[in-house]
This record gives structure tokens, sequence and C-alpha cells, in this order.
């Protein structure tokens, strides 16, 4: 039997294939069928349907998380809950930074699928190898676990008592993704269409490509996953150093955000305990890893109940906060 990164190649190419056929109903059933709505044109995608669609996503996830349990056993498949609850939560808090980005850059809401949907091929291959260099650090150097449970109690500290630290646009003019861009190309003001590059007159007259605001946006949202890997990457590692739990309960987390995006963005004020919730469900794995190396391994189940209800009493705090409160108009 091929064995690749500990389990067999069938396993790896069963998930490979999932998520590439969820990705081409997305595209071409789903997509086609809202360019029909919509004229032939790209359509806004609504609350309702942004939740129906996140909710299949789900349901994908957690059958898939119930066949790594009958297939694996039990400690796989709680590990596997427990790494999705995780980076879900996680991903949450990217939607903070994506709707800034969407703003700041005036990117309607038509056009942001398209721009989700591509960053989310980035995710896949970005995320694969973060999560191979650092199972290869684990595997090879004991210490790193110290590092990243020492990293996850000053990022959850941290975050804990950060205020406002999304709220804000970014500066456009000094961020390094613009300024590597246009040492490539130039940038365009203006959209054109779901176009991600252009082709304009520069100032001597010349046509050349033009990155549009959309190709800017897409390289800005696969910068911020970077920044969030950097947190998610030791978190999961931290429940288990399985490359292919690691990977699996990643990606099918971020797949679900795509869709629940647009629903998301409508009602994210409304959740305004879960970034201290997210911070407490890290100082928790944090401190998880020195139990491990002082005590033994914490079972399993306990991790799971523990982020869960961490998770579960943010968003129920958030949501009980702002009772009364409806979905934000779109911009």
């Amino acid at each position: 039997m091929t064995l690749w990164l500990g389990k067999p190649a069938w396993m790896w190419l069963l998930f490979l294939t999932l998520v590439t056929a969820l990705l081409a109903f997305d595209l071409g059933v789903l997509g086609r069928r809202r360019e029909a709505k919509g004229g032939g044109g790209p359509q806004e995608i609504g609350v309702a349907a942004s939740l129906r669609l996140s909710a299949f996503y789900i349901a994908i996830a957690l059958a898939f998380g119930g066949w790594v349990w009958l297939t694996l056993g039990a400690e796989s498949g709680l590990a596997y809950f427990t790494g999705f609850a995780v980076e879900k939560a996680l991903a949450l808090d990217n939607v903070f930074v994506i709707s800034i980005i969407f703003a700041a850059l005036a990117v309607p809401r038509h056009l942001q699928h398209r721009v989700l949907f591509w960053g989310i091929l980035g995710v896949i291959v970005l995320r694969g190898i973060m999560i191979g260099l650092g199972a290869a650090l684990v595997s090879n150097f004991a210490w790193v676990m110290w590092v990243f449970g020492a990293f996850l109690l000053v990022t959850g500290l941290k975050l804990l008592f950060q205020k406002g630290a999304h709220d804000h646009a970014p500066d456009l003019e000094r961020h390094p993704v613009v300024r590597a861009l246009r040492r490539v190309m130039p940038i365009s003001p203006k959209l054109d269409g779901e176009r991600f590059v252009t082709r304009l007159p520069d100032a001597a007259g010349r046509v050349r490509l033009h990155a549009t605001p959309l190709l800017l946006a897409l390289l800005l949202v696969e910068a911020a996953d970077l920044v969030f890997a950097v947190d998610s990457i030791p978190a999961i590692f931290a429940i288990t150093q399985d490359p292919f739990i690691v990977y699996t309960s990643n990606i099918f987390a971020i797949l679900g955000l795509r869709a629940l995006y647009f629903a998301l963005d409508a009602l994210i004020h409304r959740f305004q305990a879960l970034k201290p919730a997210l911070a407490l469900v890290l100082v928790f794995i944090g401190g998880k890893i020195f139990y491990n190396q002082f005590y033994g391994k914490l079972d399993p189940a306990i991790s799971l109940g523990v982020t869960v209800a961490i998770l579960a009493g943010g968003v129920l705090v958030s949501l009980w906060r702002t009772r009364g409160e409806g979905a934000r108009p779109a911009a």
C-alpha cells in the first residue's frame, strides 16, 4: 500500500477529489445559475442563499469527519472535529479583514464571490505548503511544540486585550503587496468587469497590461490568509500532528467560509464577543501543549468539549448583547 505523509494515497486522493468536485460544482453549476438569474452577468449572493450554501458545506465537512472517525478511529475523529471548529472560528475572524479590503477597493458585492473563489485555490496550495513545513518541523524537532504553545498563549492574551485591530482600512499606498504589484505592472484605478487584468495606455501612450482593483483585492485576501495562517497552523498542530487531519480540517473550514461570507458580512457586527472567545480558545490550546508536555496527553473529548463550549458561549453572548439588531445593509 502506497503511503503519503503517513496515510494511504487513496485517502488523500479521495479528499482532493471531493474538494475538486465541490469547487467545480460552485464554479460550474451554481455559477451558471447565478449568471442566468442576473441576466447573463454575475449576480450578488443574498444572505439566505449564503446560509443555505454554507449549511451544505458544513454538512459535507461533518460527513467527512464521520468517515474519518469510522476509518481512523475515535481519537482521529475527535481531533478532526476539534480542528475544524478551531479553524472555522479563526476563519470567521478573517471576515473582518476581507470585508475591509473589499470596502477599501470599492469591489461591488456581485464581484466579491469571484475574488473569494479564486482566493480559495491559492489558500489550498499555500496552506498545504505551510502545513507540510510545520509537519516536518514537529517530526524532527520536538521543542517546536513548546514554541507553538508559547506563541499561542502570547497571541491569545494579546488578542484578548486588543481593541480595534481590524476596524480601520489598510493604508494601500504603503501596503507591501501594493508596492510589489506596482513593480510588476501598473494598477488601474477602475474595475473592468470581472477581469483581473486589463489593457490601458500608460503615461507614454503605450498600451500595457494593468492590474485591476479585483486583482489587487485577490492578492490582499491571500496575504491576509497568510497572516491568519500564522495563528491557525500552530493551533491545529497543538490538537494533532497528523498531517492528514490537519490539512483536511483546515481546508474544509476555509471552503465553507467562502459560502458563508456574504451572510457574515451583513451580520458580523452582531458577533462582538467572538474575538474574546477566539482569544480564550488560543490560550486554552496553548496551555494544553504545556499540559501535555508535563502531565500527558489531554483527553481529546475534553479538548473538543472545551473548545466548542467557549466558541458557542461567544456566539450566544454576542447574539444576546445585540438582540433586536438586524442585518447590516449592503454597501
